[in-house]
C-alpha cells in the first residue's frame, strides 16, 4: 500500500452533509475502499490471483496421469489450490496487510476517528469476501476449459461447494486477523507468514495426494483447517467412490464442518483477546 493509499484508509468513509450514514452504508463504503485498495497493489494481485492460476498450469503440464479411481492428478490439484486460494486471500493476505498498516500508523489514526471500530474489520471481511469469490471462478474457469474439470452436477455438491467455502475462508480471515499480531513488524510480516503458509500447503494435501504423506504429517495437518477444506471440496469435485480413498474411508463432510467451525469460534477468540491497534515499539 502507498503512503497515498495508507492515509486515505485512515478516514472515516465520508458521508453527505447532513446526513448519518448508518451501519451498512459505512460497512459497505469500507469494504469498497479494501477492494481497491487491493487491486491497485499489482504485488497482491499477482500473488493472491494470479499466482494460484500459474500453478495448476505447471503441474497440470508435469504430472499427467491418473492418481486412482479414474482421477487425474489435474482434478485432485485443483481442489487443493482452490483451498490454497481462499486461505491466501484469507490468511495469508490478513496477516501480512494488517501489521504493514499498524506500522504506518493506519490502524492508530482510524482508532483516533469517529468511525466504529468494526467498520475497519467488516471492510476486510467484505474485501476477502470479493477478492475469494473472483480467484475461485478464475480456478474454476481455468480447471474446466483447459483440464476438463467437471464442475458439480447437482445441487446438493454446489451446496457443499457453498458451506466448505464460507466456513472455510471465514476461518482463514479470522486466524489472519488474530495472527497479524505476531510480527513485530510490518517489514517481517511476509518472512513470518508465509512460511507457516506454504508448510501448511505441503502437508495437507495440495501438491501431494493426502495419502502418500507420512501418517505423523497427516496428523498435524489435521489440526488445521486448510485439510478439511482440500478434502471437503475434494467431494465436490471427484467422483463419490473416491472417498473410500481418503484416511478415514470417507469424505466425513461432518467432521469437515465440525473442525472448520471450531476453528471459526478460535480464530474469533483470538482476534478478541490478541489484536494490536498499535506496534509493539508504541507499547
Amino acid at each position: 500500500m502507498s503512503t497515498t493509499a495508507a492515509e486515505t484508509a485512515s478516514r472515516p468513509p465520508a458521508a453527505a452533509p447532513g446526513r448519518r450514514v448508518g451501519p451498512v452504508a459505512l460497512g459497505l463504503r469500507q469494504g469498497r475502499l479494501e477492494v481497491r485498495q487491493f487491486l491497485r497493489s499489482r504485488e497482491s494481485v499477482v500473488f493472491t490471483m494470479l499466482f494460484p492460476v500459474v500453478m495448476i498450469l505447471i503441474f497440470a503440464s508435469i504430472f499427467r496421469g491418473e492418481i486412482g479411481g479414474g482421477v487425474r492428478f489435474t482434478q485432485y490439484f485443483v481442489t487443493g489450490m482452490i483451498a490454497t486460494g481462499l486461505m491466501t486471500v484469507g490468511f495469508q493476505s490478513l496477516a501480512i496487510q494488517i501489521p504493514i498498516e499498524r506500522d504506518r500508523g493506519v490502524l492508530k489514526r482510524l482508532r483516533g476517528t469517529p468511525m466504529p471500530k468494526w467498520v475497519y474489520f467488516v471492510g476486510k471481511i467484505i474485501m476477502v469476501a470479493v477478492i475469494g469469490v473472483a480467484e475461485t471462478v478464475l480456478l474454476l474457469a481455468v480447471a474446466v476449459l483447459l483440464f476438463d474439470l467437471t464442475l458439480p452436477q447437482s445441487a446438493d455438491a454446489w451446496l457443499t461447494l457453498l458451506w466448505v467455502s464460507v466456513l472455510g475462508i471465514t476461518a482463514c480471515t479470522l486466524c489472519g486477523i488474530a495472527f497479524s499480531s505476531l510480527p513485530r513488524t510490518g517489514r517481517g510480516a511476509s518472512a513470518t507468514v508465509t512460511p507457516v503458509a506454504l508448510v501448511l500447503q505441503f502437508i495437507s494435501g495440495v501438491f501431494f495426494v493426502f495419502t502418500d504423506l507420512p501418517g505423523w504429517m497427516q496428523q498435524v495437518a489435521a489440526i488445521f483447517p486448510l485439510k478439511w477444506m482440500c478434502q471437503g471440496l475434494r467431494s465436490v469435485f471427484l467422483p463419490g467412490s473416491f472417498g473410500a480413498q481418503e484416511p478415514a474411508g470417507s469424505f466425513e463432510l461432518g467432521r469437515v464442518a465440525l473442525v472448520l467451525g471450531l476453528w471459526c469460534v478460535a480464530g474469533l477468540v483470538l482476534c478478541l483477546t490478541t489484536f494490536r491497534w498499535t506496534s509493539r515499539r508504541d507499547g
